[in-house]
């Protein structure tokens, strides 16, 4: 019996999937992949690389992708809250430059599986955020590209997030509600629009 529920999205491609949890007055224990069970929904990805990340409240990653060597993430929080978003960058795609955002939490255990051909970004909502991800590809030096996370033509609506375009994918002038500067790095302030 199948451990897991998928979900299929609006946009092509993507997928929540949602772990059975077993919990009892010790804590829990969730299986967080299991081949078979993918296999079962329908989702048949080989997986050759994991990462994890760590950042702080504010912080927007993103919007990233690979070029030559496109990658399909299935991505989850360990601690703590973000706001997880996947951009269509398909060519030829109905649904191109259509976006979809999952939140995802060490809480609720979601997870997001964003096929190749879509560029992908976070936004810390917590205190901090531990951030996993299984990729489809290695990473290749050289090989990044990035989109504003801010592009207009895109509108992406991040919770909690609060400013006005500055014409660029610069932070100035934006912060969450309770006032947290929004962080990014300086490579993502310089992606153009899609």
């Amino acid at each position: 019996m199948s451990q897991i529920k998928v979900t299929p999205c609006s946009i092509e491609g993507l997928y929540v999937i949602e772990p059975a949890v077993h919990g009892d007055s010790r804590g829990y224990f969730v299986e967080t992949y299991n081949r078979r069970d993918m296999e079962e929904a329908g989702l048949s990805m080989n997986f050759v690389q994991d990462n994890q990340s760590m950042s702080v409240k504010g912080v927007l990653r993103g919007l990233h992708f690979q070029k030559q060597y496109p990658q399909g993430k299935l991505v989850r929080v360990i601690s703590g809250r973000v706001f997880d978003v996947a951009v269509d960058i398909r060519p030829g795609s109905k649904t191109y430059g259509k976006w979809h955002g999952v939140e995802l939490s060490a809480e609720n255990h979601l997870q997001f599986y964003i096929s190749e051909g879509f560029a992908h970004g976070f936004l810390v909502l917590s205190d901090k955020a531990e951030f996993c991800y299984k990729c489809t590809d290695f990473y290749h030096p050289g090989d990044e590209g990035g989109i504003a996370w801010n592009d207009p033509t895109i509108g992406i609506e991040w919770p909690e997030l609060v400013g006005t375009y500055p014409g660029s994918a610069s932070s100035e002038g934006y912060a969450l509600k309770d006032g947290t500067p929004l962080l990014l790095s300086d490579k993502d302030q310089k992606w153009n629009r899609l």
